[in-house]
């Protein structure tokens, strides 16, 4: 925990906290995918039954893409990060 807080208030950006804190974007995300869902198919029915049930079929759909997009967000991220500290040892390891 206090590498975190360490991480988050460095100036010179030499660690970074998007590593430490991926897992708790994705459950974030996948926690409001499960809210919008819920929150379309109780509109749903609240307009009318027909579209309650259209809108109880569409939404697992829209939860499972909207999560398919966010891992894969941050799976991009992760990568970028994971390529800068690799690029990191390269340097270092050429300099000795």
């Amino acid at each position: 925990m206090e590498n975190f807080f360490n991480a988050l208030f460095d100036f010179s950006f030499s660690e970074f906290v998007t590593t430490k804190i991926v897992k708790v974007l994705y459950g974030i995300g996948i926690l409001i995918a499960g809210i919008a869902a819920i929150a379309f198919i109780i509109s749903g029915f609240g307009r009318s039954t027909f579209i309650g049930i259209i809108f109880l079929i569409i939404s697992p759909i829209v939860f499972i893409i909207y999560t398919i997009l966010v891992r894969v967000w941050l799976e991009l991220v992760i990568v970028m990060f994971r390529i800068s500290e690799d690029v990191r040892t390269l340097v270092k390891s050429k300099s000795i």
